[in-house]
């Protein structure tokens, strides 16, 4: 069933039970749909027809040539009794813009890199069922429901679908009819929300983090909350990381350099786990380059990333097939994980292996690589996991502990960063509301590194190692090329707001604001279109100014500047 695709007619904002800051604004007119599509693209039911193969049943809203392709191609699983779930993620066909388009973008300006919509790619949430059935041809009943989304809330859409699938495959597309209604009364994902969701007669309760967390305030819930999401995103880093956490540090390099790495894992969902958790593990920093929480020989990029003609790309891959153990044996660097459910002894210390070591999948869970980690083994952390396992400490404390772990590792070294990019900005003073605002300092390499003597990362981490090195690797990859752009993009928009408060307070004669106001107007548009961070009430100042100096000057004058400014 797909969504009407009649006249759309706009409907009225209904109340939505929510809570927390930001509530009081009013939402905007929705039409048909959009609630929907600003958490989901599309809803579809994978089955497998003994002619067709696999085959989509159901979609919810439209699916694209490309995502049907993959999605068929990802969701049955061979050898996988019961229920299974995982994620994938796929590159978007073509940017197609959307009538949200402006909203959403005010929504992800303020959430966390980590929770920002992926503008290039789709996540692919998996709920697969395969279970006995004699009265089918192939004795087995394999079915697949999946949410196609651009929100990387891996954690939320799993708790979702958990409650959606088990009765889908009990009660069939009327179900999910209800579900789809019910998600389409949702209110936007907005940062710095606690968002109500009812579901199917199930209220779930989730926070939206704000890019800097606030204080939330504890307020009484008008309606009755089943189910409350800690977190809607992050995965279980010492579960994911437990097969090879002696190793934990020299991963975080890797990622953090963007170095291509491979994920064999005996299941999708344990595929699917440890990429994202390799990929978080360098939060709050963005990985930039791409990465496939599970991975398969019918993706479309599997000879690109494949191919032996050249280096393997800057990418993590999540594999189960064992045709991947001979066909990536010469990726530089290769991590086994063995099956998270044997949860009885505690590893034991390995050196990392040789990549001529790995023949099968089969092989001992372990890091294949020779990379050689710029910095010094960081002891405390392994002993401290360990002292946890041996006093049966909860899995989420030990989680906490590794998370916290790789947070300040990563503040350690990118505070350095951020403080020399920061010098790059102007003074304040320099800024002249009669020029145009001045530009960035170029990033100079050598003059950060020697800034790295006084204000390393020594003043806030005890490792030791070449520090240096690492920076010079990090400073060629694209995770920098990434962080530099968007740090970049921030302080050119501070440098128009700066300009634009300039203005405001600046008093202009008759001659220079007739000047001025054409180009000024012009700025107040692009403002509030790139919500450039201005100090509160500025744009309605500067508007106000504008239109006083307006009146003061000829009729024939006022005609021609009250003329909207062409787009």
């Amino acid at each position: 069933f797909a969504a009407s695709s009649g006249t759309r007619e706009r409907r009225a904002r209904s109340e939505m039970p929510g809570d927390g800051p930001g509530e009081e604004e009013p939402d905007p007119l929705f039409l048909p749909w959009d609630r929907f599509s600003a958490w989901l693209h599309c809803i579809c039911v994978v089955g497998f027809d003994l002619e067709l193969g696999q085959a989509v049943e159901v979609s919810e809203r439209h699916l694209s040539d490309l995502t049907k392709c993959t999605s068929c191609m990802f969701i049955l699983l061979a050898g996988c009794l019961g229920d299974t779930q995982f994620c994938f993620r796929f590159r978007q066909a073509a940017v197609r813009k959307s009538s949200l388009g402006c909203f959403l973008d005010h929504c992800d300006r303020d959430a966390p890199v980590c929770l920002k919509r992926d503008q290039g790619h789709f996540y692919g949430y998996v709920y697969f069922r395969q279970v006995r059935d004699k009265s089918l041809k192939r004795g087995y009943f394999q079915k697949s429901l999946v949410l196609i989304s651009k929100l990387p809330y891996v954690t939320f859409f799993h708790s979702l679908l958990k409650l959606i699938a088990p009765e889908y495959f009990e009660k069939q597309e009327p179900c999910l009819e209800a579900a789809c209604n019910d998600i389409d009364r949702w209110p936007a994902p907005c940062p710095g929300k606690i968002l109500t969701l009812p579901i199917m007669g199930v209220v779930m309760k989730v926070n939206c983090p704000f890019f800097s967390p606030p204080c939330l305030p504890c307020q009484p819930l008008v309606v009755l909350v089943s189910i409350v999401l800690p977190t809607i995103h992050e995965v279980d880093l010492f579960r994911c990381f437990y097969p090879v956490f002696f190793h934990i540090q020299m991963l975080w390099e890797l990622v953090l350099l963007g170095e291509a790495l491979v994920v064999m894992a005996p299941s999708p969902a344990e595929s699917s786990d440890t990429v994202l958790a390799l990929v978080s593990c360098i939060s709050p920093l963005r990985y930039c380059s791409d990465f496939r929480p599970y991975f398969t020989i019918h993706d479309s990029e599997f000879k690109e990333y494949t191919t032996r003609t050249q280096a393997p790309p800057s990418v993590i891959l999540g594999v189960t097939n064992p045709f991947f153990a001979k066909t990536l044996q010469h990726w530089p660097h290769i991590i086994r994980i063995g099956d998270m459910k044997q949860t009885g002894e505690m590893a034991k210390h390995m050196k990392v292996k040789k990549l001529k070591n790995l023949k099968t999948l089969d092989s001992k869970p372990g890091v294949y690589s020779a990379y050689k980690p710029f910095l010094n083994k960081d002891e405390d952390i392994i002993k401290q996991l360990q002292k946890g396992v041996h006093q049966k400490r909860p899995s989420a404390a030990q989680n906490a502990i590794l998370r916290r772990y790789f947070l300040e590792l990563t503040q350690s070294f990118i505070i350095p960063l951020e403080r020399y990019v920061a010098s790059l900005m102007p003074l304040q003073k320099s800024i002249s509301p009669w020029k145009s605002p001045p530009q960035l300092r170029l990033f100079n390499q050598e003059e950060f590194m020697k800034t790295l003597e006084k204000a390393g990362p020594q003043l806030t981490s005890r490792l030791k190692g070449d520090w240096i090195g690492l920076y010079r690797q990090f400073l060629k990859s694209p995770n920098f090329d990434g962080w530099f752009r968007n740090r970049r993009k921030e302080m050119m928009q501070k440098l128009e707001a700066l300009h634009l408060e300039a203005l405001c307070d600046e008093q202009h004669t008759e001659v220079e604001t007739v000047d001025l106001v054409l180009k000024l107007k012009d700025k107040l548009v692009s403002a509030e279109r790139e919500q450039l961070p201005v100090r509160t009430g500025t744009l309605a100042k500067l508007q106000a100014h504008i239109e006083y100096v307006i009146l003061s000057l000829p009729e024939d004058l006022q005609g021609i500047l009250h003329k909207p400014s062409t787009p």
